[in-house]
């Protein structure tokens, strides 16, 4: 009885105090937890000379493993046990079982992946192209696109370049040596204007009126007979055209039947028969992102050939030169490979026809080339075959050559050096400028009433204009202000370029 009044901590000798200090809720695991797999399991040592309390109230519990007595161990969720702990060993599963049921894992996933297919259950138009579900009404901007062809490259661009690059050209052209002052103004004109030694002095290098190389291009034949399509850009003002056919010893001597400077297009003539020949094609069949093939002798690298795609069609630029400014229209573009040497060379469809004229490319850029359209080519071809004039439509001009008023100019002139304007450098004979009593060096410093500060501003502006109409001008002539009125031309009526 007097133990039996004893405090608990008093009675409990000195096994039970360190097992309290090892698991502090001791009290409670021994009245929820008759046994554990550790350290506080009916393995403890109490102490030597000390037994177990409430010997009478205790019950001695076997955990040795039996066969009527089964322990699960404890593992990581969805792995393997480490340890059985008297369980009875996992059945083996014979190769048959694995693989019947990968053969029926097949047939579930070909039926499933073949009923998909022909029900078309994901391209339908209730999904829309990131795969989330639309409204049913909404239905796709387009066809659908199959790519189970050459989704990288078409593979037939070998053929194609063996096939065309027969009828590739390489045009090489000559022209009489000039002498010139070598300065920034090069003709007789700045000479009288800013005097003899304006600019320094030099030459081309060559003896005057002996032929020198002026320039390399492309071609291709059209017509077995030697008919060859080229730019005009590239034959102009050539004395000599030599025109290289693969596979032939020497150049030919080629003749400049018809050019056209608003149209860049030229057809050359060498003489012979069954040469090989390039196939027009027509350029309105086109669709953006056609892959095209162009082939040519850009800086003189002979049947170069390169690839790229129909970027975009109806191109307009303008690109000056020494002759004038050359408006393109209707230009097709394309990020195939184009530099000097290209040009006249073919732009190819995959069929092998020839789609474009490889003309100009944009040299503060990457991927930008243009191309004469064969829709444009076709229209004139047998004029310039035949020589014969190419009807044009109306350009508007006033027949005055003009430049931007420069502080150099402006001193001349003895005006103010802030003026900014149109110099009059030249008047052609008989024209609207002519006939309106503009003068050479005049200057151009508005039209009805509108001030424009370069050429490229007033050439634009007279350009938007009807031929027939009336304009004024707003014109300085020395210390005097001038207003004259100006008819528009037809450039065409004046053979002017």
């Amino acid at each position: 009885m007097e133990d039996q009044n004893k405090k608990p901590e008093e009675t409990q000798g000195y096994g039970y105090d360190q097992e309290k200090r090892d698991d502090p809720y001791a009290d409670v695991r021994r009245e929820s937890e008759p046994y554990t797999f550790g350290p506080f399991g009916p393995g403890t040592n109490y102490g030597a000379n000390e037994q177990p309390r409430n010997e009478q109230s205790r019950t001695t519990l076997d955990v040795t493993p039996t066969s009527s007595k089964e322990y699960r161990p404890f593992t990581v969720s969805g792995g393997p046990a480490r340890h059985d702990w008297g369980g009875k060993p996992p059945r083996r599963t014979s190769f048959r079982s694995v693989f019947a049921a990968f053969l029926v894992g097949v047939v579930a996933v070909g039926g499933l992946m073949f009923a998909a297919d022909r029900q078309n259950w994901f391209s339908s138009e209730l999904l829309g192209g990131s795969g989330q579900v639309q409204d049913a009404s909404v239905k796709p901007v387009s066809n659908s696109v199959s790519n189970t062809g050459d989704v990288v490259r078409p593979n037939n661009i070998a053929k194609i370049f063996e096939q065309s690059s027969p009828a590739v050209v390489k045009i090489e052209t000559y022209a009489a040596a000039q002498q010139n002052n070598g300065g920034q103004f090069e003709d007789d004109f700045f000479r009288q204007f800013f005097g003899e030694d304006f600019g320094g002095s030099g030459d081309t290098g060559g003896a005057q009126g002996e032929l020198q190389p002026s320039g390399l291009g492309s071609g291709f034949i059209f017509d077995s007979t030697g008919y060859i399509l080229t730019n005009q850009h590239v034959v102009g003002g050539a004395n000599e055209i030599k025109v290289t056919i693969e596979g032939h010893e020497k150049p030919y001597t080629a003749k400049l039947l018809g050019s056209s400077y608003e149209l860049d297009l030229a057809v050359l003539k060498i003489e012979g028969s069954d040469f090989p020949t390039l196939k027009l094609g027509d350029s309105s069949n086109l669709n953006m992102g056609d892959w095209v093939v162009a082939i040519g002798n850009p800086y003189g690298f002979e049947h170069t050939v390169t690839v790229g795609v129909l970027s975009s069609n109806e191109r307009k630029i303008s690109i000056p030169d020494t002759k004038g400014t050359r408006n393109y229209e209707h230009l097709l573009q394309t990020d195939a490979s184009i530099n000097p040497g290209n040009s006249g060379g073919p732009l190819l469809n995959l069929q092998g026809e020839v789609i474009g004229i490889n003309t100009a490319v944009s040299s503060e850029a990457q991927g930008i080339g243009f191309a004469i359209p064969t829709s444009t080519i076709t229209e004139v071809l047998e004029n310039l075959k035949s020589n014969t004039k190419i009807p044009q439509k109306p350009v508007p001009f006033i027949g005055a050559t003009l430049m931007d008023v420069t502080e150099d100019i402006a001193q001349q002139l003895g005006i103010d050096k802030s003026v900014k304007g149109s110099f009059v450098r030249e008047i052609l004979f008989n024209t609207p400028a002519y006939k309106a009593d503009l003068r050479q060096y005049d200057v151009i410093t508005g039209m009805d009433g509108n001030a424009y500060k370069t050429k490229e501003e007033l050439i634009a502006a007279i350009q938007k204009k009807a031929v027939g109409d009336k304009v004024k001008l707003d014109v300085l002539r020395g210390d005097k202000k001038l207003e004259l009125t100006v008819e528009i031309g037809d450039k065409n009526e004046f053979n002017a370029q």
